[in-house]
């Protein structure tokens, strides 16, 4: 008899990487590493864009959304997979795996969505500049990241909630790391081609469609950019544009992977190294391409250090001196 998606169903095993014990170990270091760093990059990104009234701009607007995303999206997984890999127990509680799928669904189709705005703000910046103060008006731009947060919690409460109405039938062992649609429709027991369908119509929308948007404004941008007259300004502008462009591919490539291609024809592990990518790898570098490498953000940061150290130095005389 088949085990019922409810309470007494007892968990799930994550797989992930334990039949290499020792590439767990080198995982962890590293990933722990990154995660940090990550920690660090995006609450500073954040923190900066609200303190500093220069980088109150649309481009900053959407920078701090793609900041928060990434730190909730790579929370909802990471430390889940850093215990999974520090230790011997890779279980995960039912309740565990709901909440995790949700909410790194939602997440991930967020940031999917917002990827493409940004892409807009810049296509917009750089093609259309004197448009730019219309076309990126404040009300619009709440709209649309709005637009963004509400796709991505649509889908999720779709897209989750037609799996774990499937039924498992006693199979717990997820051969991945995190829970995911495309790992747990594969433990269904049943005809699950209404799931595969859904997910793929999905996928579309939320990867595909937004991948072309992406790729149709930086092709503008690049013909704009063609048109600069001083070689290094275009050199500066493609050294940008590429970086950027360079994650965009990393991070809908690596989930177009995972979830447009049949699972039966990825090989086993493959699968788990792909998901690293946009579980870990990009969440790290938007901070370093987006905004680290950008010099308005770099003075607004050195402003805020420097006044920070200049509040702590005065009040240590205040002090000494009462």
């Amino acid at each position: 008899m088949c085990l019922t998606n409810d309470s007494t169903f007892p968990g799930f095993i994550l797989v992930g990487f334990s039949d290499r014990p020792q590439l767990e170990l080198v995982l962890f270091g590293v990933i722990l590493c990154l995660y940090l760093m990550m920690l660090l990059g995006n609450v500073t990104i954040i923190l900066v864009s609200l303190l500093d009234s220069k980088l109150h701009t649309p481009m900053y607007f959407f920078l701090s959304h793609l900041s928060l995303l990434d730190l909730c999206f790579t929370s909802s997984i990471i430390p889940q997979l850093l215990v999974n890999l520090g230790g011997s127990d890779k279980s995960i509680t039912y309740g565990g795996c709901v909440v995790q799928l949700y909410v790194s669904l939602a997440l991930g189709s967020t940031e999917c969505v917002l990827l493409a705005v940004m892409s807009y703000d810049r296509y917009i910046t750089v093609c259309r500049p004197l448009h730019y103060a219309f076309a990126m008006r404040p009300s619009l731009c709440h709209t649309l990241a709005s637009v963004a947060w509400l796709s991505g919690v649509a889908t999720t409460l779709i897209q989750s909630t037609l799996t774990l109405q499937l039924p498992f039938c006693g199979h717990h062992q997820v051969d991945h790391f995190v829970c995911e649609v495309p790992v747990l429709i594969k433990l269904a027991c049943v005809e699950t081609t209404f799931n595969q369908v859904e997910l793929f119509t999905a996928s579309v929308l939320f990867l595909v469609v937004p991948l072309s948007l992406i790729l149709i404004s930086y092709g503008h941008i690049a013909r704009a950019v063609l048109k600069i007259k001083l070689a290094i300004g275009r050199h500066k502008a493609f050294g940008t544009g590429s970086s950027h462009l360079m994650v965009v591919i990393i991070f809908y490539g690596t989930i177009i992977f995972m979830y447009l291609q049949p699972a039966k024809s990825r090989p086993k592990d493959q699968g788990k190294f792909v998901s690293l990518f946009y579980t870990v790898v990009t969440p790290i570098l938007n901070p370093l391409i987006y905004t680290l490498r950008n010099k308005e953000a770099k003075a607004a940061m050195k402003k805020i250090l420097g006044r920070t150290l200049w509040l702590s130095e005065h009040d240590y005389q205040e002090f000494f001196y009462f």
